[in-house]
This record gives C-alpha cells, sequence and structure tokens, in this order.
C-alpha cells in the first residue's frame, strides 16, 4: 500500500512539473531490483539421506513359475468381458547400484524445466486401452507409500491451476483391482517434501496384478509395454512396481534385469522420497500383443522385441532351416498339447500326418511350472509350431525369424479373434503365420450339444448373447478332433513356406 501511494504521489509531481525524468526512472530501476533478489529468497536447501532397497527377486518361488494359469483361476472375470470387448546372444549383466547422490536441492541443475504446468505434456488419459504419464525433464518426487508422483516447479506458478490425475499404471485402463497412482503439480517448491534420494536416471512406476498368470497375457499387458517404455533408456531406468509380485518376477527375471540394471522397488511399501528428472507412469499397450512403431520410442517393432528375447535368453536360431539348401533335413515341428479345454483329441494322430509329410515331430506340453528360460530354448530350435488358440502359441516369440505358425481355431466364429490376439502380431513379428478353422463336426460341441442347438447351429446368436457365452461354449467346453485329410493341405504349405 505504501508502495502504490508513494507512486500515486510521484506521479502527481510529475504532472505538477516538480520532478525530473531522470528521478523516476531511477526509482523504477530500485524497485525492480528489490523484487527481483526478494523473490530468489525463495528457495531453500536442505539435507538428505540414501535409502536402502530391498529385492523382491528373492521371494520367487519357482512353484508358481510356468506357462499358463486357467480362465477359472484369472481374477477380475468382469474385466476380463470388457478386456475382450477391445479386440477379442549376450549374456545379461550384473544389476548395478543407482546412479545416486544425497539431495539437498528444491530445483537445482533442472534449468529447461518449463514453469507454468500448462505447458508440460504430462498424461494421455484417451488412449482407449491405457492410461500414461510422461513429466519430461524437471524435478519429480516419488513417494510409494501415499502413491504420489509430484511434479515440483522451479519458480512459484501462483495463477495456474495446478492439475492432477488418477492413474491404474497397467496397461489396461478399466481393470479396476488395479490402485490408482496420484500425478500431481505443486503450486511452489515450498509445498515439496525433502529429497531422500537423488538419482540420476529416469524412473518408471507400473503395476502387476491385473491379468499376469495367464502366460499370453504376461506378455501382452506387461512385458511387451514394458518393452515399449524401458528400451529407449538402455537399462538405465528405475522400476518402481505397485501390486508388486515376486513370484512374477522370478518367472521374468531375466527379461526384467534385461531391462533393467537396477533392483526394482516395491513402491507400495516404498516410504523414501525419490526425486528424479524424469518419470513414466503407466505401460501403454498399442494393440493386442504387438507394438505399433509409428507410436513406439525409436521405432521400435515387434520384430525388435523378439530379437532382444532372442539376446536375452541366448538363443542359437535367427533363422529357420531353408529348405531349399538343405533337401534332406526334416523340417522340425512342435504340436502344443493342451491338457485341458480346446486340447486336441487326436494329438497322436497329427503328429503321425505330419512325420508322413516329411517333419520331425515333437509334442510338446509346457507345464505351468517350466522355467521360461528352459522352454524358449527348446522353442527356438524348432522350424514350425502348431497349436490350437490359448496362452500356449504365446511362445511363438522364441522362433527364429520367417518361422511358420500355425493357429488352429476353435469352432464358433472365433477367427477375428485368433487374428488379433496371435495372426496380426505373429506377421508384426517376421513369421509366416497360417490358419485352420475347424469345421463343426470336428468339434466336440456337437457330440454335446448336436446339430440343432445354437451353439452349432447359430454361433452369432451366442456372440449376441455377450462374452460370457462365447467363453463359456466355444473356449471353456470345446475339444477338437482335426480331420487330417482336411488338415493336410495347412502342412504342406508350411513346407512351402520353408523352401523359400
Amino acid at each position: 500500500m505504501g508502495g502504490l501511494k508513494m507512486m500515486k504521489n510521484l506521479s502527481k509531481a510529475w504532472f505538477q512539473g516538480s520532478l525530473a525524468l531522470p528521478f523516476l526512472l531511477g526509482f523504477f530501476f530500485v524497485l525492480f531490483t528489490y523484487l527481483t533478489v526478494s523473490h530468489q529468497f525463495a528457495y531453500s536447501q536442505t539435507p538428505s539421506t540414501h535409502a536402502i532397497q530391498t529385492n523382491p527377486f528373492k521371494d520367487a518361488t519357482p512353484a508358481k513359475q510356468g506357462n499358463e494359469r486357467r480362465t477359472e483361476d484369472l481374477k477380475d472375470k468382469d474385466e476380463t468381458a470388457k478386456v475382450q470387448s477391445h479386440r477379442d546372444p549376450s549374456p545379461i549383466p550384473k544389476i548395478e547400484k543407482n546412479d545416486t547422490s544425497s539431495s539437498n536441492h528444491f530445483g537445482e541443475n533442472f534449468e529447461n524445466f518449463k514453469q507454468s504446468p500448462t505447458n508440460i505434456p504430462i498424461c494421455n488419459t484417451h488412449n482407449p486401452l491405457s492410461d500414461t504419464c510422461d513429466t519430461q525433464k524437471g524435478d519429480i518426487r516419488t513417494h510409494g507409500t501415499s502413491s504420489s508422483i509430484l511434479i515440483v516447479p522451479k519458480f512459484s506458478t501462483e495463477g495456474n491451476v495446478p492439475q492432477e490425475w488418477r492413474i491404474r499404471p497397467y496397461s489396461r485402463k478399466h481393470m479396476t483391482s488395479i490402485k490408482e497412482v496420484t500425478v500431481k503439480q505443486l503450486n511452489s517448491p515450498q509445498e515439496a517434501p525433502l529429497c531422500t534420494v537423488d538419482y540420476k536416471h529416469p524412473a518408471l512406476v507400473f503395476a502387476l496384478g491385473g491379468l499376469i498368470g495367464n502366460y499370453w497375457h504376461d506378455f501382452t499387458d506387461v512385458l511387451v509395454p514394458l518393452f515399449i517404455a524401458s528400451r529407449q533408456f538402455d537399462r538405465k531406468v528405475q522400476f518402481l512396481i505397485t501390486n508388486i509380485q515376486p513370484w512374477w518376477l522370478g518367472k521374468y527375471e531375466k527379461i526384467i534385469r534385461a531391462l533393467s540394471r537396477y533392483e526394482v522397488i516395491d513402491f507400495d511399501q516404498d516410504n523414501q522420497v525419490r526425486c528424479f528428472s524424469r518419470v513414466l507412469v503407466g505401460l501403454e499397450m498399442h494393440k493386442e500383443f504387438s507394438i505399433d512403431p509409428s507410436r513406439a520410442p525409436n521405432g521400435y517393432s515387434m520384430a525388435d522385441f523378439t530379437k532382444f528375447l532372442r539376446s536375452t535368453f541366448n538363443l542359437q536360431r535367427d533363422h529357420p532351416i531353408r529348405l531349399s539348401e538343405n533337401p534332406d533335413v526334416k523340417p522340425r515341428l512342435m504340436i502344443i498339447d493342451r491338457t485341458n479345454y480346446r486340447k486336441f483329441n487326436n494329438t497322436q494322430e497329427i503328429a503321425r500326418l505330419a512325420e508322413r509329410l516329411g517333419f520331425e515331430t515333437i509334442i510338446a506340453d509346457p507345464k505351468f511350472n517350466l522355467g521360461v528360460d528352459e522352454f524358449a530354448k527348446t522353442v527356438n530350435s524348432f522350424d514350425v509350431l502348431l497349436g490350437a488358440h490359448g496362452a500356449g502359441l504365446t511362445n511363438c516369440v522364441f522362433l527364429p525369424t520367417n518361422a511358420v505358425v500355425i493357429q488352429v481355431v476353435p469352432y464358433g466364429n472365433l477367427e477375428h479373434m485368433a487374428k488379433v490376439d496371435f495372426g496380426d502380431p505373429i506377421v508384426d513379428m517376421k513369421l509366416n503365420y497360417l490358419e485352420y478353422s475347424i469345421s463343426a463336426e470336428e468339434s466336440t460341441l456337437m457330440d454335446i450339444y448336436g446339430k440343432d442347438h445354437p451353439v452349432i447351429k447359430d454361433p452369432i446368436s451366442i456372440h449376441q448373447s455377450g462374452w460370457d457365452k462365447v467363453a463359456e461354449y466355444y473356449l471353456g467346453k470345446q475339444d477338437m478332433r482335426v480331420n487330417v485329410d482336411r488338415f493336410a493341405p495347412t502342412l504342406l504349405k508350411a513346407r512351402e513356406l520353408l523352401n523359400k
């Protein structure tokens, strides 16, 4: 108020001709200097300490490792319906210590940080599948036990309304069992909690749970999106995991360690205030079991993901056999033998057919407790992978480039789902894809319900009844007896593809 009164008097004096122009200019210079200096004193400095990290890998339970889990064991059955409505060789380096240092700042060393919250692209909630955030460069502080990601401005941003987002950091945003993480912009550095650990590399916050435990969902929902988000950092990224699952981390430990050189942090139990220059929140799914290179950092593709897996697991074969160069060698064919629903009732007959057509054939039953490392090497030694629609076909990620995958589609108008879940991703992996749809006569549903039941006579009506009925009849109650005479041309086509 005193300053305003003084300015009023000065103005009056000016118009009366009793005050010279130089004096007025000097007054404004002094006033500007005072305000600038006083604003700079808004910062304070505080000491901090290092945090002790735990190793969730050590709690992994081998008995819970494996390739597939029964549908009835999956959580959130109602959420599964929502999901379906959207689609239908070098050793891994040792874990290294974090590039951390004691923190004693509220915002130093972030010269390029934009001051106004409106200038920072933070969260994208418009993707129909996934919600994600990327703070870009700045002063970002995480606090796990409060599920908070705080964006700290370098200067006070009074006058701007800070934004806040609540994100489920899982690739399927509609999975309500996943706990939300709050991403919040602060108005001033004074509002920020003091740093206890300061990092020189970025962080990625994501959730486990959801539909993991099913082998296909392990890759589709987590491992592929995790590759998309983290590969760009060349292992220099800290994983902060909410709803952590030690058994799952144990099963896929090699992949996790190949994407981050640091021990993962259990975000839900983390009471430290960790300070980063960049934090990514959530995993983005481009499409089922695949990558859209136009949306991925560095243009990564699904073929890059399979190449990454071959390096991670030290798989020896990058290409299948070329029959044109090895006419006397039998191509190797693996038949995935399911032991529950959608299994082949005549697996041995299919194997004998393949042998007659010139394949070396092996029947494989990937048990739930089979290690991924072991089975990856086995799959990589084959040229053709054959299996019914189901999680076992996920093992195609370990095949050499240009190998052949044959998907047997159960009866019930499931071709679109089969294409979205496996057909398109297999092509994206630069593998050859063949599809064989069984007839009603090849389905055990014919024996159970007869030819006049809507399940056989009118599959469209079953689809119109909702996903639950589709899953119940066509995925949960159906086995197959493949007509080998009708199936033979598909195997011959596989040989033809290996001839190129």
